[in-house]
């Protein structure tokens, strides 16, 4: 028996043969990453969100098999990196190291915000840390309550340093002002690195901030630390009490320093991101190594840290509304 082929027949073959060669093409995803990955930080280099942005990126790029660079995009209340971030390209290849106080705080002070929560996709959290006060050396106190007594005889002349208006610091500062009944100058600048170095060289009396940057200075007898805004005192600095010891209950304040991505990035790449940053974070030598800077490593994965950023939204709106805190 003889089958005609026809013309319409040949045709429907031909299609058919190749639909298998099509399909891998049709399905065939980039593998991630596929390139370098951007890890943009929004304050100068020298304080502990360009530390953990450094600490990550050094220990990711092995893992991930890509190299990851921290780009420094200070200023704004961290609105310009957020910015930069909610605009690139939703593939996983640029990153916001964000820092808590620019997160949670900043934009209550502001009416028009250029970002919000829904523009970014949580990934994992690195560090958590608590704030310490700290001052020059060569300021006459040695004690939290010295430093309220100096205060109260010089109202007006201390200053403090913060990483901008909004930040946790300026937040920290004012929760202090309130708790202790003293009046301070606020100084904001665009990242500790350079509120660290005015108060190095003399130009502020004291700061709040994350541990990491300051033990240096701490350890070479440059800086005086009075006191440590957490719950627990530091295993870095046995011997300095915590707010609380010193009489302060009410000034208690924790940073936190996490990734995110942009808000359409898909869930396979936020997968791999949070997977590999969690074998980081939770390393022996990532956590020996915050330990030392006064901090703690601290994953979170996605879900925690949607969930952590909704809960300090809300808590950190009722406190900056209390201490009547207003954008400069």
């Amino acid at each position: 028996m003889t089958t005609r082929i026809t013309r319409k027949h040949f045709t429907a073959l031909a299609l058919a043969a190749l639909v298998p060669l099509a399909l891998p093409v049709a399905h065939a995803q980039v593998p991630y990453p596929s390139k370098a990955i951007t890890m943009i930080v929004p304050a100068a280099a020298g304080g502990t969100t360009d530390l953990a942005a450094r600490m990550a990126a050094q220990a990711l790029a092995p893992v991930i098999g890509q190299s990851v660079v921290v780009d420094n995009k200070g200023g704004g209340n961290g609105a310009i990196a957020a910015g930069l971030v909610k605009r690139a390209e939703a593939d996983g290849h640029t990153l916001l190291m964000q820092y808590s106080g620019y997160h949670v705080i900043s934009p209550h002070l502001t009416k028009t915000r250029s970002w919000e929560q829904g523009d970014f996709q949580p990934v994992a959290n690195v560090l958590s840390a608590p704030q310490i006060i700290v001052v020059r050396a060569d300021l006459p106190v040695k004690t939290l309550a010295e430093l309220v007594a100096y205060a109260k005889s010089h109202p007006g002349r201390l200053n403090f340093a913060s990483s901008g208006n909004g930040s946790l610091q300026h937040v920290t500062g004012a929760m202090l002002e309130q708790q202790a009944g003293i009046k301070m100058v606020h100084v904001p600048y665009k990242g500790t690195g350079p509120a660290l170095q005015d108060l190095l060289g003399g130009q502020v009396d004291l700061t709040f901030g994350t541990a990491p940057p300051f033990m240096p200075h701490v350890q070479s007898g440059k800086l005086r630390v009075l006191a440590v805004t957490g719950a627990q005192r530091l295993p870095s600095l046995p011997d300095v009490p915590t707010t609380a010891e010193a009489g302060y209950a009410g000034v208690n304040a924790t940073s936190w320093f996490a990734v995110f991505a942009p808000a359409a990035t898909p869930k396979p790449v936020v997968d791999k991101l949070t997977a590999d940053l969690r074998k980081v974070i939770e390393s022996p030598a990532f956590r020996q190594k915050a330990q030392e800077q006064g901090a703690t490593a601290d994953y979170m994965n996605p879900q925690q840290l949607g969930a952590m950023v909704k809960s300090e939204w809300a808590n950190w709106a009722q406190v900056v509304k209390s201490s009547k805190i207003e954008a400069e």
